[in-house]
C-alpha cells in the first residue's frame, strides 16, 4: 500500500496539469473499454459475489456512464472571482485537485463503487489508490485497473490494492497515517466507517462515507397496491437485499395495510431462488457463510419474540429464500439493525404523521421511498423524511452517475456522485492581487 502512494505521489504533477480535454478523451476510451467486457464481467460477478444475471448487467450497464461522467465533468472544475473591498485588490476563489485520493470499495455492488469512489477524483486532477473489497478483488479492483491501463491512462494515476482475508485493516490505517494520502472515500458499514472517521480525525483527514441504511417503503392509503407491491419487491430482493439502498420496512396506512401485506407475501413466493448464472433466478446466494448466520439470527430472534414469517425464513445453501415478516417488537434487530440479507418488515401505522415518524425512528438515514397516487402529498411526506435521497413512486434502490449520492445521520456524510463530488476532492483556494501598492499603518 504505501508503495502505491508513492506511485500515485509520484505520477500527480504530471496528472494534475494534463489538459482537461485529454482527460476526457482518457475516460471516454475507458467506458468503451468497459462495454467491450461486458460478458466478460457479467460471469465475473455471478462468479466472485454471486450476483444474479440481471445484477451483473445492471453493474455492467451502469459503470460506462460513470466514466462519461466522470469525462463530462473535466472542464466544470471552475473558481469565481469575489469583489474586493481592498483598494486596488482582485480576488479569485480557485479549485485545485488535492493530491492522492484513497478510495475504499465494498463487495454488494463491486463494479459500481470502487469506480465510483475513483473516477471523479480522477477526473478533477487526482492520482488515486483503490482498496477493493477482500471478497469482491477481481469485479471490485483487478478488472477496472485492465480497464484504466487499456484506456492509456499513465501509470501511476491509479493503483489498485488487493489483501487477504484479515488484512484489510492494516491497509486502511495505512491509507490513514500516510500523510501523502490526502482524501479519503469510504463506503461500507456504519460500524467501519465510524471506526474510520475516528482514526482520520486524529490525523485531520478528511473522509466521504457512504455507510449503512434501514431504509423505509411508505405506502399511502391512496397508492396503487399492485404498484406499491412491485415496488416493495424491487427494492427489498435485488440482489438478496445487499444493497445499502434496499427497502428494510415497508410502514402502510391501515386501510390497505392488510391488502398490501397478502400481495407481497405471495409475490415474495415466487421469486425464483438458486443459481445466479441461470438468467430468471431473482435471489441467489448471499455473500459468504457469516452473512448468512447473520440474517437467520436476526430472523429467529424476531419470531422467537412473537414476530410471524409469512414466507421465507428459511435457507438452502448459502440462499436465504426471500422473507417477509410482520409483528416485530420494537427492540428486535430487524426493527433497529441492517439486517443485509432479503428480510423485509411490514407494519401499518394510523396516518401519515405515523408514517413520518416511523420512518424516521432510526439511526439511519440514507434512502426512502414513498408510494402514494398524490403527487404533492408524497412531495410534503419527502421534505419530512430524514434521508438523504427519497424517492417518490419508486422504491429507495436508486442512483445514476450525475447525482449527489449520500446519507444523514449514521449513514454518513459528503457526496460522492454528480458536481456535489468537487466539494469532497478539490480544494478551494482564495488567491488574491494587488493591482496598486497598498498603503500599511506601520
Amino acid at each position: 500500500m504505501a508503495r502505491a502512494v508513492e506511485a500515485a505521489t509520484a505520477a500527480f504533477p504530471a496528472w494534475s496539469s494534463t489538459s482537461p480535454g485529454e482527460r476526457q478523451r482518457l475516460f471516454l476510451k475507458a467506458a468503451q473499454v468497459l462495454e467491450g467486457k461486458r460478458d466478460e464481467l457479467v460471469a465475473l460477478i455471478a462468479q466472485e459475489t454471486g450476483g444474479t444475471f440481471g445484477w451483473a448487467m445492471f453493474q455492467s450497464t451502469f459503470t460506462p456512464g460513470l466514466l462519461r461522467e466522470a469525462a463530462g465533468q473535466v472542464h466544470h472544475v471552475k473558481g469565481e472571482i469575489i469583489p474586493a473591498d481592498l483598494p486596488g485588490a482582485f480576488y479569485m476563489a480557485l479549485r485545485q485537485p488535492v493530491g492522492v485520493v484513497a478510495g475504499i470499495s465494498p463487495w454488494n455492488a463491486p463494479v459500481i463503487l470502487s469506480l465510483r469512489s475513483i473516477c471523479l477524483p480522477i477526473a478533477y486532477g487526482n492520482t488515486a489508490v483503490l482498496k477493493p473489497s477482500t471478497e469482491s478483488a477481481v469485479v471490485g479492483g483487478l478488472i477496472l485497473a485492465e480497464v484504466f491501463h487499456e484506456a492509456g491512462f499513465p501509470k501511476g494515476v491509479l493503483n489498485v490494492v488487493t489483501n487477504g482475508p484479515g488484512r484489510s485493516g492494516e491497509l486502511g490505517d495505512e491509507l490513514i497515517e500516510n500523510r501523502a494520502v490526502r482524501r479519503i472515500g469510504f463506503t461500507g458499514s456504519s460500524e467501519v466507517g465510524r471506526l474510520l472517521a475516528e482514526k482520520a480525525g486524529r490525523h485531520l483527514k478528511r473522509v466521504a462515507l457512504e455507510l449503512g441504511g434501514h431504509n423505509p417503503l411508505i405506502v399511502l392509503k391512496d397508492a396503487d397496491i399492485d404498484y406499491a407491491v412491485q415496488v416493495a419487491a424491487f427494492g427489498a430482493f435485488l440482489h438478496q437485499g445487499q444493497i445499502c439502498m434496499s427497502v428494510r420496512r415497508v410502514i402502510v396506512e391501515e386501510p390497505v395495510a392488510r391488502e398490501f401485506t397478502d400481495k407481497f407475501a405471495a409475490k415474495a413466493a415466487t421469486l425464483k431462488v438458486g443459481d445466479p448464472k441461470e438468467m430468471d433466478t431473482v435471489i441467489g446466494p448471499l455473500i459468504n457463510a457469516d452473512q448468512l448466520a447473520k440474517v437467520e439470527r436476526n430472523v429467529n430472534e424476531a419470531i422467537a419474540a412473537g414476530a410471524t414469517a409469512l414466507t421465507g425464513a428459511r435457507s438452502e445453501g448459502l440462499c436465504y429464500h426471500p422473507t417477509v415478516v410482520v409483528g416485530m417488537t420494537p427492540d428486535s434487530r430487524l426493527c433497529c439493525e441492517e439486517t443485509f440479507g432479503p428480510v423485509v418488515t411490514v407494519q401499518s401505522v394510523g396516518d401519515v404523521a405515523e408514517a413520518i415518524r416511523e420512518a424516521n425512528n432510526t439511526p439511519y438515514g440514507l434512502s426512502a421511498g414513498v408510494v402514494t397516487r398524490d403527487f404533492e402529498l408524497g412531495l410534503s411526506v419527502a421534505e419530512r423524511i430524514e434521508s438523504g435521497i427519497v424517492h417518490i413512486n419508486d422504491s429507495s434502490v436508486g442512483d445514476e452517475p450525475q447525482v449527489p449520492f449520500g446519507g444523514m445521520k449514521d449513514s454518513g456524510w459528503g457526496r460522492m456522485g454528480g458536481t456535489a463530488a468537487k466539494e469532497e476532492f478539490t480544494e478551494l483556494r482564495w488567491v488574491t492581487m494587488q493591482r496598486t501598492p497598498r498603503h500599511y499603518p506601520f
